[in-house]
């Protein structure tokens, strides 16, 4: 049985703000003819425009949506409706779910299984190629530089071909466009930054573009932001060093040690195939989902959500993308806590992670895989988790019962000086870091700053956080910037998650 989720948790799911107001009007009993709850799935048919009513079902232990009705947001609101009259008590326990309900689970998992094969197979073919010692991680790019290349080599990384010449070739017009970008920046400190202009910038990350870097082109671009600061011009020497040691350490990659030479080849814009992330080792933990935020560029809409493994003590963010007005991954549920398997991107302080197996913690072999951006549940089996991570029974009594996502209560924080020390060997391992995410324990939020630590400009006057507290210490889940913390959620004297 799924413990209820509260209102806030529920309407934070809508795609937007049209969509939170109609799924409150769609949230009244009138307007369902029938409802229930199995304990894991919540159904029911909604009045439409129609003759026929519209079925809406949410497997609970994911979340994941199904509803008849033609909108394309995602979920719609109907199925919010619906979880909306869940989370006020409004829908009442059944035996049994209607057939199109047991039909749409039943097909999901039998989809889920043959996805589950495929990942489990992938990973034994990645361990057969060790044993043999065929390769350093099938896939992985080739840090070492070579001199018929130019001194670029590398395989697996190229984001459309897995040709050794055509990565030779990408490799070597990153190289001539990171060199460009060097001399780019040698002019810019000499002349002076009062020069620097907003044309500049497009233009040069136009040309990296062309040059197959993306990653740097993009923060290239985001240069305007900074201009228009009131401190700019620390603000923008501080960048400048940063995309600076970002092309040097590209052209050095071969002196760095493996994981550091991963996370260049990252930030520069070559990608990692996510069947190589599935199919590598896997962290099981109870992992809190603290928040999410969704940001818009470039007609492209991206969501970050942040967790802290309870056990582990890491962090992770599950990124997913869609293009504006397509729906996002909305299958973690902010204030939750989901019992999981997350395997990392590689790099010197892995932080994106994709959600490998979620497991259902009333039995010992449903496990439930991956996260798509259509939210779709993924079916599977587990080996030997019980041998690496211990008891049920024992996390069972600690944390709560449930399927995939269950409440855990308010997470366990840090004070802010142990923030600041993990910040501090993060930034060691990977100085590029944008944002990580922290749970600080004990700290009383004000206007500016929380625990001490400064707010992000732009979250500075967090009420809502302030009213929580009452001028008490609170625990606070936050995001980690170089421009000061952003509040993500906090939770009550109850232990019930509010969202900021």
């Amino acid at each position: 049985m799924i413990e209820r989720w509260s209102r806030d948790q529920v309407l934070a799911l809508a795609p937007d703000a049209a969509s939170r107001s109609a799924a409150q009007k769609v949230a009244a009993p009138g307007k369902w003819s029938a409802c229930g709850t199995t304990g894991t799935v919540v159904y029911g048919e909604c009045e439409g425009s129609g003759a026929k009513p519209y079925l809406a079902c949410v497997d609970l232990t994911e979340p994941a949506y199904r509803c008849s009705c033609p909108s394309r947001k995602f979920p719609c609101k109907h199925a919010l409706g619906l979880l909306l009259m869940w989370a006020a008590g409004g829908v009442s326990v059944e035996q049994g779910a209607p057939q199109w309900v047991t039909e749409w689970v039943e097909g999901r998992a039998e989809r889920a299984a043959k996805e589950a094969a495929k990942i489990e197979a992938a990973r034994a073919k990645r361990a057969a190629e060790a044993s043999s010692g065929e390769g350093d991680g099938a896939g992985r790019a080739e840090v070492s530089s070579g001199e018929g290349d130019g001194g670029v080599s590398g395989t697996g990384r190229s984001g459309g071909s897995s040709r050794p010449g055509a990565e030779s070739v990408r490799h070597g017009r990153v190289a001539a466009g990171l060199s460009e970008l060097e001399r780019w920046l040698d002019d810019q400190v000499r002349q002076g930054l009062a020069g620097a202009a907003e044309h500049e910038w497009e233009g040069l990350a136009k040309r990296l573009i062309d040059a197959q870097a993306p990653g740097v082109a993009g923060v290239v671009s985001r240069l305007v932001r900074v201009r228009a600061e009131d401190d700019w011009p620390g603000l923008l020497l501080e960048e400048y060093a940063l995309i600076h040691l970002l092309a040097v350490a590209y052209r050095r990659r071969a002196e760095l040690p493996r994981a550091l030479a991963e996370t260049v080849l990252s930030r520069v814009g070559f990608p990692v195939a996510k069947e190589e992330v599935l199919a590598g080792p896997a962290v099981r933990d109870q992992w809190d989902v603290l928040g999410r935020r969704d940001e818009e560029q470039d007609r492209l809409t991206s969501r970050r959500v942040w967790l802290r493994g309870r056990r582990s003590g890491r962090a992770a963010l599950v990124l997913s993308f869609a293009p504006q007005g397509q729906p996002l991954d909305a299958s973690l549920v902010t204030g939750t806590t989901i019992e999981a398997d997350l395997t990392f991107y590689p790099g010197a302080a892995p932080l994106r992670a994709l959600v490998a197996a979620r497991h259902d913690r009333g039995t010992d072999d449903a496990v439930r895989y991956g996260t798509g951006a259509a939210g779709v549940a993924r079916y599977g089996s587990s080996a030997d988790d019980a041998a690496h991570h211990g008891s049920r029974a024992d996390d069972a009594a600690r944390y709560g019962s449930g399927a995939g996502g269950f409440a855990g209560g308010t997470p366990p924080g840090v004070s802010p000086e142990e923030a600041l020390d993990e910040v501090a060997g993060v930034l060691g391992e990977d100085p590029w870091t944008e944002s990580w995410p922290l749970v600080l324990a004990g700290v009383v939020p004000g206007r500016d700053s929380i625990g001490g630590l400064p707010l992000h400009r732009a979250a500075r006057d967090p009420w809502r956080l302030i009213a929580v507290s009452g001028g008490r210490p609170v625990t606070v889940a936050v995001e980690w910037t170089p421009r000061g913390l952003r509040p993500l959620t906090t939770w009550d004297d109850e232990g019930t998650a509010v969202i900021l």
